[in-house]
């Protein structure tokens, strides 16, 4: 399997246990079920989607996240069924198996967090799981083929596994960072479908986790579309064992965490947007001279999410028009005199109008997997780079099959 590297070497965290199984939801008979077993000491966080049609596993996740004051010794992963939309049964369903797990591993209910992801609207088969629960306990082991087990049990439309790892030491101690992810469509984190597993041996409190996790968020899963739906299931879980010694106590390895951290966070935002369904371009969007941060991601959120502007780039096609509207409707109060476009490094337009330009070179940009795009609003002096994608004809025949 490859996996892009971004530390010297491959880590795999201390205080971790891992297992996959099939419970038979998926119709493939591949593995749909996995298990993470943290040592005593772990605490978490977690971002949840902002849609409000949230899945049970969210309700249940977030519930005990709050009852455990931070504290998680398991994560009971699910694929092949979004327990979405599935009403009083689906929390009951997915209560009982945060129950059976918690039970077989000797710690409370509220320290076990759910996730699942798949299809919406179809009650989840929790006998299913619940008789496979004794395997993954039993298979559970802290090793590289354990989580790739894991990896590779928590895809759907996916076509590989996400993985990404860091370290930096701390006088004689490594803390070590792994995080893995699934994410093909539905990718438009407000926070994608998108699940997020981080673990690192580090320790820290919950309220710190919160503040790292979010700062990592912002800047990798929140900078990044594929087809600007939010997901009803998004999850990024981070899960600290503090079994390397280090405790995120001092500016000093707060801010090398940090660093490491958003690493590992921008490794996976990138391959779930490479991965993402049918994509064919990769469009690495900037976004310079906005008054905000906020500003700035509004404008990129309109070009990402423009079907004219998305399908233009399938096409290779150098339509800069579609763009620059898109930046008109955003709601941002532009003065279209101001805005420049840049295709590569060709600038298209300047003052928002035509700009002379070698359109068959701009076209070959465009046809790369990856192309730069750049617009200047003339407003101030923030800047973001945005991910995304253009949208295909394989992405509407995925997208249109997907529950038959």
């Amino acid at each position: 399997m490859s996996v892009p590297v971004v530390a010297d070497r491959i880590v795999l965290p201390r205080g971790f246990r891992f297992s996959a199984a099939a419970a038979g939801l998926k119709a493939s008979g591949r593995n749909d079920l996995a298990l993470v077993e943290a040592s005593p000491a772990t605490t978490a966080a977690a971002l949840f989607t902002r849609n409000r049609v949230a899945a049970a596993p969210i309700e249940v996740g977030r519930a005990s996240l709050l009852k455990s004051k931070g504290r998680v010794r398991a994560v009971i992963i699910n694929s092949g069924n979004a327990n979405c939309a599935t009403g009083e049964a689906g929390i009951r369903a997915c209560q009982e198996v945060c129950r059976q797990t918690a039970r077989l591993l000797g710690i409370r209910p509220e320290e076990v967090f759910p996730s699942s992801t798949g299809i919406i609207g179809v009650p989840l088969q929790a006998g299913k799981i619940v008789a496979r629960l004794g395997s993954v306990v039993e298979a559970r082991e802290a090793t590289e083929q354990g989580l790739d087990q894991v990896a590779e049990a928590i895809l759907t439309t996916d076509t590989r596994p996400k993985q990404a790892w860091a370290s930096f030491r701390s006088g004689r101690s490594e803390v070590r960072l792994r995080g893995i992810a699934k994410g093909s469509g539905m990718i438009h984190p407000q926070l994608a479908t998108m699940l997020v597993y981080l673990f690192t041996d580090a320790g820290a409190s919950p309220a710190e986790l919160r503040k790292q996790l979010k700062g990592a968020c912002s800047r990798s899963f929140n900078c990044m579309s594929v087809d600007g739906d939010t997901s009803t299931n998004d999850t990024v879980l981070l899960l600290a064992s503090g079994e390397s010694g280090v405790h995120l106590k001092e500016a000093s390895v707060r801010a090398r965490f940090a660093a490491a951290l958003h690493e590992v966070c921008q490794s996976l935002a990138d391959q779930i947007i490479a991965d993402g369904e049918g994509v064919q371009h990769v469009i690495h969007l900037l976004i310079e001279q906005a008054k905000n941060r906020e500003e700035a991601l509004t404008v990129a959120r309109a070009i990402a999410h423009s079907l004219l502007v998305k399908t233009a780039w399938a096409g290779a096609d150098p339509n800069w028009g579609r763009i620059l509207a898109a930046v008109g409707r955003c709601g941002v109060p532009v003065d279209p005199s101001r805005i420049n476009i840049f295709i590569g490094k060709q600038q298209v337009c300047r003052g928002g109008t035509s700009w002379p330009f070698d359109e068959a070179k701009a076209h070959g940009d465009l046809s790369g997997h990856d192309c730069d795009i750049c617009v200047q609003l003339g407003r101030g002096p923030s800047k973001i780079i945005f991910q995304t994608t253009d949208l295909t004809a394989e992405y509407v025949r995925i997208n249109a099959d997907y529950s038959t």
